[in-house]
């Protein structure tokens, strides 16, 4: 089996989220669909040192799949995964690294945003990790999971 390592996410590391986010199957977004967003390598530099944390996966020292979450908000931001890693574990303890940290930070609610079909892998993904549909609104689905006992 792999070793695969997981890691907070730094600076330095920005560039290669961006190969990855670019690179997924499901909710794909071109570098300036997301700077249209307001996310792009300075932008994500300047929330990694405030408000956003993150942990990756490195598979022979190249990015394969990462995770963000956001201690002002309590939201789970994003989890991206090269779609030949998809289905291996990682996205999963990248989740949990985030849900995690988001814990540490006190919240005991924590929320997210993803595609409104059912249908898509990401859904499934998200209710086998105790993640709840809360509502639809503005063409998301917004998922909310309740963290402690």
């Amino acid at each position: 089996m792999t070793a695969w390592l997981i890691r907070p996410i730094t600076p330095a590391d920005i560039p290669a989220l961006f190969v990855v986010r670019v690179a997924t199957h499901e909710n794909a977004m071109t570098l300036e669909e997301l700077a249209r967003l307001g996310i792009t390598p300075v932008t994500v530099a300047e929330m990694l040192g405030q408000t956003h944390a993150g942990w990756l996966c490195e598979d022979a020292g190249r990015v394969v799949g990462f995770a963000m979450g956001n201690r002002a908000t309590g939201e789970m931001w994003v989890i991206a995964l090269l779609p030949h890693y998809v289905g291996r574990g990682i996205g999963s303890r990248l989740l949990r690294a985030v849900e995690g940290w988001l814990a540490e930070h006190g919240w005991t609610r924590i929320w997210l945003t993803t595609d409104p079909d059912t249908s898509l892998r990401a859904y499934t993904f998200y209710r086998q990790h105790g993640w709840v549909d809360d509502r639809l609104e503005g063409g998301d689905r917004y998922m909310v999971k309740h963290l402690g006992a």
